[in-house]
């Protein structure tokens, strides 16, 4: 199960979000938060605003636990561009860009796949693993105990 959340228009630049990025995004949601929590940058608080909101949606959607959501996708855009002036000396223009982004957040559910256990009519037992599609055959004896 996936879950995709984007926000537009974050008054701040694309160059300063992505050297938030490459400090979480190894981590998962959780980690990231208590991370995120404590950083002095200002984009960082940026960053925990959108991930807790993704894993708050996420829960209430997907019926997910917090801890087995995982990072997918996080990506920050480029947005809109405002070009601005500032008066300069003597009369002179000096232009300046005020930058926007977008960020991109998809979290995925790591579901944890059990193996099934069939028996066979041999008495054999068959192992399935659902995540390789293997097959396993063990070949079990009965063991009785014996009369003295």
């Amino acid at each position: 199960m996936e879950f995709t959340a984007y926000f537009h228009n974050i008054h701040s630049s694309p160059k300063k979000l992505r050297t938030v990025i490459a400090d979480i995004k190894k981590l998962t949601p959780v980690e990231a938060l208590d991370r995120l929590l404590y950083s002095p940058k200002k984009t960082a608080q940026i960053f925990y605003k959108a991930i807790k909101s993704v894993i708050d949606n996420a829960k209430y959607t997907l019926k997910a636990n917090a801890d087995m959501l995982q990072f997918k996708t996080l990506v920050v855009e480029q947005g809109q561009v405002l070009k601005r002036y500032q008066a300069g000396g003597r009369g002179t223009v000096k232009p300046y860009k005020k930058r926007f982004s977008h960020i991109k957040i998809v979290l995925k559910s790591a579901e944890v796949v059990k193996p099934m256990i069939k028996k066979s009519s041999e008495g054999k037992k068959l192992q399935i693993d659902q995540s390789a599609k293997k097959v396993k055959k063990t070949v079990t004896k009965s063991v009785t105990p014996q009369a003295k």
